[in-house]
């Protein structure tokens, strides 16, 4: 809650949340005016999923890819960065290096 009061989605410039799990990372863009989940993506995706022997901060780096493609086809070109609290670095980074690759503004 320390975080959400400070950051906030709207529908031109959505929240991008973080859930990073043990073994999976998950990323959602929502628009929290309407309390609406306009994109979803994970690590267990059958194209990330499928791929074995790669770290997670690897698999991170391909959900981040992802996401901006989808983001893309949604018309969504910058969004506010909510890492959950989460420190920055590891998988959380390497998700928001790949997204900015993709084409993200954060």
């Amino acid at each position: 809650m320390r975080i959400r009061k400070k950051i906030g989605g709207t529908s031109e410039k959505p929240r991008l949340a973080v859930f990073r799990s043990n073994k999976q990372i998950y990323v959602q863009v929502i628009d929290d005016l309407n309390r609406v989940t306009l994109l979803a993506a994970s690590s267990k995706e059958k194209d990330i999923s499928s791929k074995t022997g790669i770290r997670k901060t690897e698999q991170a780096k391909l959900v981040g890819m992802s996401l901006a493609a989808k983001c893309k086809e949604k018309g969504i070109g910058s969004v506010v960065f909510d890492r959950s609290g989460y420190k920055y670095h590891g998988r959380v980074k390497s998700l928001a290096d790949a997204a900015r690759e993709g084409g993200l503004k954060f």
